[in-house]
């Protein structure tokens, strides 16, 4: 789904302006951003959680001339995706609250 087309959605389905709807997800990816970085997580209910880690500084190659070269250290982002997303993707119906 391109972006535009995930604002229409929730313009029509929430009565929001499509202006609304861009603003509203421009501030959830601020916020995300800054607790991302002050606490390390953030969390998206039901899809999962981005998490902040570390990546070391390790040898890698250059893929057309084969020359070594040194990948320096890095901060990402990961997502870690929700479990119950996870099972619905994979087909199965069961949840924690299931059990």
């Amino acid at each position: 789904m391109k972006q535009s087309e995930i604002m229409e959605h929730f313009a029509n389905t929430t009565g929001m302006s499509r202006k609304q709807v861009k603003e509203f997800f421009d501030e959830l990816a601020s916020l995300a951003q800054r607790e991302v970085l002050q606490t390390g997580e953030f969390l998206l209910p039901g899809l999962g959680k981005l998490v902040g880690s570390q990546r070391k500084a390790r040898q890698g190659r250059n893929p057309s001339t084969g020359e070594a070269i040194k990948i320096p250290a890095r901060t990402t982002v990961k997502l870690r995706v929700a479990k119950s997303l996870t099972s619905a993707l994979a087909g199965d119906n069961t949840t924690d609250s299931d059990i």
